[in-house]
């Protein structure tokens, strides 16, 4: 029978529920287990594809289209297991699934009630992830335990032990421990207030996963255990790391928390583990090479999570040339007021990401145009390469007011045109262009070199393209189309061929960055801004007499 492994948190969000669950897969992969990852969600909001960044972060797509919140997105990096819609569920999802049962009179009359109905539809949602190809399956719980929000996904887990059998379930509590400096000791009451509010529901840990700032003694751990009614050997420190997020897994190595679920799972088929990969990954990042520097000229720079795959891609490809990327987060409206030369003539690479709304697009547009007349390697993404079309368009072929019609729908010049499959839509929820779509490289191109393909598939989020009308002006021009959809009829790639790297792409390929294998397009830009970087470092060295 597959296993569950449920993952709740307490005291305060924001303790890494989503990393600690990814690094826990991950451990269990190397054993040999076939893993699948879960995240339930208590907003209401039946996906986050309408929510801000600055409320939820970025949304993360997954193959099949879904937008789900950023914690699979640690799934995927850190994990092999497919991710598709079933892999995250929100409050909204299981109401609406269970008002439209009720329309349908799929419950014959009866009164619909949060207990058994909502309960008995998060179980469901759960136990669609197992199966015969799945060995254990690791369900997140969002929130924190004693949000109102939260009961009836806890409600559920309690009873899904009953369904499956104990032996079958392993719950694990994440929770903080803070340290208090005026009296210099950490304080495990918000730990034991926590488990208490879990075992009136109900549910009573298993593993406590202990989030702090400095080690937990010997006698705190034994504190923690007897109030919480867990083994010593359970009550796991997670210290916060500096470093990386990457150390994440060996710290629960070290705590042996994939042997402690392994017995308590009683997965007999577990091999012994072998992270060497890993180990040698986090030797490169401690060691690097090469120092350089990336400017992020995005709408939402101040809110770290909203480009979240994107800094994790850069990380990865930084890796993977054993370099250390130090990411610049620039307010692209900022540009706007103090221009490009002042915030952005120090950096090797610069690179813009997506967004939504005109707020910004201008300051994006001057970086753009930074980056291509000063030869700094450049890296469009999505909205970005939008940018780069219209900036192009201004200031190389001379459409004056070139711009996007999502943003000047009086423009004499509209570059960037609605998608002819969104004209008539008026939702804005789970509508645009979305999940994995094929492209088809120019093999000449610097993409094609990077992919070393001529055919890959890729992740879109957008509703806006590039408009054909104006294709033989910008090719005229010297604008490479470097990647179409396979029929041709829609740009995805463009590129300046005789720039040092000029890269701009419709999709979204941070999300399929890894850590142990970098997205070619991120190593190839990570690339570029190492070779500007010995160049300009080259250039700074005085000359050597000759005499």
């Amino acid at each position: 029978m597959t296993k569950h492994i449920f993952v709740t948190g307490g005291v305060v969000s924001s303790l890494g529920k989503g990393l600690t669950s990814a690094s826990m897969g991950m451990l269990l992969e190397q054993r040999g287990l076939r893993v699948r990852m879960q995240k339930l969600d208590p907003y209401i909001n039946v996906d986050p594809g309408t929510m801000s960044p600055y409320q939820h972060g970025e949304v993360y797509v997954l193959d099949d289209g879904s937008e789900t919140d950023l914690d699979l997105g640690h799934y995927e990096r850190f994990t092999s297991g497919e991710l598709t819609r079933d892999c995250n569920y929100t409050t909204g999802q299981i109401y609406l699934s269970v008002i439209e049962k009720e329309r349908k009179g799929t419950y014959l009359g009866k009164t619909v009630q949060v207990i058994p109905h909502i309960t008995n539809e998060i179980k469901s949602a759960v136990k669609r992830m197992g199966g015969d190809d799945v060995d254990v399956v690791i369900t997140e719980i969002g929130g924190t335990v004693g949000d109102i929000e939260s009961l009836p996904f806890l409600e559920a887990i309690r009873q899904f032990s009953l369904d499956v059998g104990r032996e079958n379930v392993l719950y694990m509590h994440l929770t903080l421990v803070p340290y208090l400096k005026a009296a210099d000791e950490l304080k495990t009451k918000p730990t034991q207030h926590s488990v208490g509010e879990l075992r009136k529901i109900g549910i009573q840990p298993d593993i406590l996963v202990c989030r702090c700032e400095h080690s937990i003694s010997r006698e705190d751990r034994e504190k923690i255990a007897s109030f919480c009614n867990v083994p010593v050997d359970a009550v796991i420190e997670e210290k916060d790391k500096d470093f990386s997020i990457y150390e994440v897994p060996i710290s629960l190595v070290d705590n042996k928390l994939d042997d402690l679920v392994v017995q308590r799972l009683g997965l007999s088929n577990a091999k012994s583990l072998d992270i060497t990969p890993w180990t040698e990954l986090l030797h490169r990042l401690r060691n690097p090479k090469h120092e350089i520097s990336i400017a992020v000229v995005g709408k939402y720079a101040e809110h770290k999570d909203a480009y979240k795959s994107i800094y994790e891609a850069i990380d990865h490809a930084g890796m993977g040339h054993q370099a250390q990327v130090r990411i610049g987060r620039i307010q692209s409206a900022d540009i706007e007021r103090e221009g490009a030369e002042r915030l952005l003539s120090g950096y090797h690479g610069i690179l813009v990401p997506g967004g939504f709304g005109e707020r910004g697009i201008e300051g994006k547009v001057q970086a753009i145009k930074f980056a291509r007349e000063r030869g700094i390697p450049f890296f469009g993404i999505c909205l970005g390469m939008q940018c780069a079309v219209i900036e192009y368009g201004r200031h190389v072929i001379g459409l004056d007011g070139a711009h996007s019609s999502e943003f000047d729908k009086d423009s004499p010049h509209p570059v960037i045109c609605l998608l002819d499959e969104q004209q008539n839509v008026t939702q804005m929820g789970g509508t645009m262009r979305l999940g994995t779509q094929p492209t088809k490289l120019d093999r000449h191109s610097l993409s094609g070199k990077a992919y070393g393909c001529e055919d890959v598939d890729e992740r879109h989020r957008h509703r806006y393209e590039f408009n054909n009308q104006f294709r033989g002006q910008y090719e005229a021009n010297g604008m490479r189309f470097a990647g179409t959809s396979p029929d041709g009829g829609l740009v995805e790639i463009v590129e300046v061929p005789e720039h040092p790297w000029f890269v701009a792409v419709q999709y979204h390929p941070e999300f399929k960055s890894k850590p142990l294998k970098a997205h070619p397009l991120f190593s190839g830009f990570v690339e570029a801004a190492i070779t500007r970087q010995k160049l300009r470092k080259a250039s700074d060295q005085p000359a050597v007499s000759q005499g």
